[in-house]
């Protein structure tokens, strides 16, 4: 429940030697670079806005040019390539790049040129392609679409809406003779039609046409269809040509693709640099750093800065008004569930971390909702996997992921064994079916089956509850004892846990409640009596307490009244919990079920086959489904039920000047 405590630093320095101080600020990392001093006279700060502008403007021309050679050339993003993390580069890499600089940028762009124009001539084509099939039906007529006819004569060339016989339009157009009617093409769904009339019949004729749905081509061309045909696939072959060149100069850039990478990341740490040089104070020869850092770093980086450079270095226990960040302290079983915490928002001033508190409920409550031996085992095996095989290269982040699935895999398979879970019911399957075993089941329960004894799982799923709770309301009591807030202990904590607990106690002295329950708890009667005077005492100590900020008794009385009537919502989420056992009856009943749909095909080798396709599909998607269900409403049972009672967070994480690369990461040389 720790978090590292935090003290100001100011550098002074010399502006001479302030990139290289800078960068080394960067490289340890430890720094949160913050506005603490005022500009004067002497000390100012400089916009560097329109260099951010334009190393963004750089860094998103590095990431689209990446995405679109991706396109072309496909990169590896399998899971595995996620758990190699960043390749590792040394100091020099960074330095070296300057001479690679605007060769990558102009790269990049011609990159992103290149896409463009490749969509360009595949619209062209399209275009072009379009014309093609317009023309293809008139391909048979030798005078162009756009003839309007003779001296004499009037042409009319177009298509008719459906399937005609040059009968049935000389029949339509008979009184107008002498005329010549020409089926150029006919299909479906219309007739491609060349009609010539006398020029002094030519507006009847129309009008007849256009009564017969006569359309016009949609395309005009001055040359024989044919020859337009050949004019076109020419062309469309030169632009093809141009396309497939385009593509073979794109992929030709595959090889500089780590330069491109590099880019992202050099204008990244460029751009982290000069947002800190817009906080810096400087005057025409001094500038001062000034931010937070962990106490345990301090006198590391006072020694290296003034070894290397003529800097003086100080420190400050932070002020009241300060928003000091937040830096967690937690051992190796709790540390994989900071990000747990930080989705909900990270300790506030003066709260505790509830990090490794938390932990230890977490992952027995997503073993419980989980609670499959058989899955707790992949787990186990997939994390320990990744985290051995990539120990070396794997990101902090994913290193911490695997970890917090790795413990929640030995919770569940510590309750599958508890309760008899091992992919279900498989074990009993196989051994039935395969080797005629009568004597079941294999592996009896180490407790019980929770789908024979529902109640009793229940009765467990909330009591693990209002330990749960307890716990979130014993928080609440360490913080104020932290605070040397003495009566807010007694009136906010003690009353409940009086009340809680006598509540409890006299919940299961009723024999309604332990025949519902199912259980014989056999309390004394002098223990029943006691709990009955501690309801009591602590109802009314809640009553008289909880509404102490108000002056006005009668508004005092009702605020401790609306206290009060807080129980039932404890009563309520103790009855939340019960999603522990609706969460491990899911994953065991429909475990079971899979199995059982299997059996039933399991005979001869053929049967066999099926048998282990539908164990195999079917228990991955019942773990996949439940794995995502147990996550969901673990991280919810410790946001609301948990949290609810002491934590209210709003605090900011530790964000310090450092190397926020995505592709790359830089070594110190040694």
């Amino acid at each position: 429940m720790a978090l590292l405590q935090m003290q100001r630093i100011y550098i002074y320095a010399l502006k001479k030697d302030r990139k290289q101080i800078l960068e080394l600020l960067q490289r340890r990392g430890v720094v949160e670079v913050r506005k603490m001093l005022k500009e004067d006279k002497v000390f100012s700060r400089s916009d560097y806005s329109t260099v951010r502008q334009s190393l963004e403007k750089n860094i998103a021309i590095a990431d689209e040019s990446l995405a679109v050679l991706n396109n072309y050339v496909k990169e590896d993003h399998s899971l595995l390539a996620s758990l190699q993390g960043r390749k590792e580069l040394p100091v020099e890499a960074y330095d070296s790049f300057k001479e690679k600089y605007m060769p990558t940028i102009d790269k990049a762009k011609r990159i992103i040129e290149l896409t463009k124009y490749i969509a360009e001539c595949r619209a062209e084509l399209s275009k072009l392609q379009t014309q093609v099939e317009i023309i293809k039906p008139w391909v048979n007529l030798d005078i162009p679409l756009n003839f309007k006819g003779t001296k004499y004569t009037a042409g009319f060339i177009g298509t008719l809406p459906r399937p005609y016989t040059a009968e049935e339009i000389y029949e339509r157009l008979a009184q107008y003779m002498p005329l010549d009617v020409n089926i150029i093409s006919a299909s479906r769904d219309q007739t491609c039609i060349f009609v010539l009339c006398l020029k002094d019949h030519k507006d009847k004729v129309y009008e007849i046409l256009r009564e017969m749905d006569f359309a016009l081509p949609s395309l005009s061309i001055d040359i024989p269809p044919a020859e337009k045909l050949i004019q076109l696939d020419q062309q469309m072959e030169d632009i093809q040509i141009q396309i497939d060149a385009s593509i073979d100069e794109m992929v030709s850039y595959d090889e500089y693709r780590s330069d491109l990478k590099f880019l992202r990341d050099y204008d990244t740490m460029r751009l982290e640099k000069y947002e800190v040089l817009e906080t810096l104070l400087q005057s025409k020869n001094v500038f001062i750093v000034t931010g937070f850092i962990p106490k345990k770093d301090g006198a590391s980086l006072q020694e290296e800065l003034t070894a290397k450079f003529t800097a003086y270095v100080e420190f400050e226990e932070p002020k009241k008004k300060d928003d000091v960040p937040v830096l967690y302290k937690n051992n190796g079983f709790s540390a994989p569930l900071e990000s747990v915490v930080n989705s909900y928002s990270p300790p506030g001033k003066g709260e505790v971390d509830p990090t490794m508190v938390m932990s230890l409920f977490y992952y027995a409550l997503f073993g419980l909702m989980l609670s499959d031996a058989g899955y707790g085992l992949l787990m186990v095996i997939a994390c320990g996997v990744g985290l051995i095989k990539f120990r070396d290269t794997i990101e902090e982040s994913m290193r911490k992921t695997l970890k917090m699935y790795l413990y929640c895999g030995i919770a569940t398979i510590f309750w599958g064994i508890m309760f008899s879970s091992y992919f279900g019911d498989i074990i009993d399957i196989v051994a039935k079916i395969y080797f005629g075993a009568t004597d079941l089941p294999i592996i009896p329960p180490l407790w019980f089956y929770p789908v024979e004894k529902p109640m009793l799982m229940l009765t467990f799923s909330m009591a693990v509850g209002l330990l749960h709770l307890l716990t979130g309301l014993g928080m609440k009591g360490y913080q104020l004892i932290r605070r040397k807030d003495i009566k807010g202990f007694i009136y906010d904590v003690v009353f409940w846990y009086a009340i809680l607990i006598s509540s409890a106690i006299l919940l299961l002295s009723m024999k309604m409640v332990t025949d519902i329950l199912g259980i014989s708890p056999n309390i004394p009667d002098t223990a029943v009596d006691a709990a009955k005077i501690a309801f009591v005492a602590a109802a009314l100590g809640i009553v008289l307490t909880n509404g102490r900020e108000s002056r006005n008794p009668f508004k005092r009385f009702l605020k401790g009244l609306y206290a009060l009537y807080g129980l039932s919502g404890y009563l309520s989420d103790v009855l939340s919990y019960s999603r522990l056992l609706a969460l491990g009856l899911a994953t065991g009943i429909i475990g079971t079920v899979v199995n059982q749909m299997a059996s039933m095909l399991a005979k001869g080798v053929v049967g066999t086959i099926f048998f282990i396709i539908i164990v195999v599909v079917g228990h991955l998607l019942n773990m996949a489904i439940n794995l995502l269900g147990a996550y969901v409403h673990t991280n919810r049972l410790q946001y609301v039920e948990f949290f609810g009672k002491f934590y209210e967070g709003g605090g900011n994480i530790f964000k310090p000047f450092s190397i926020k690369t995505k592709y790359y990461k830089i070594k110190e040389s040694s």
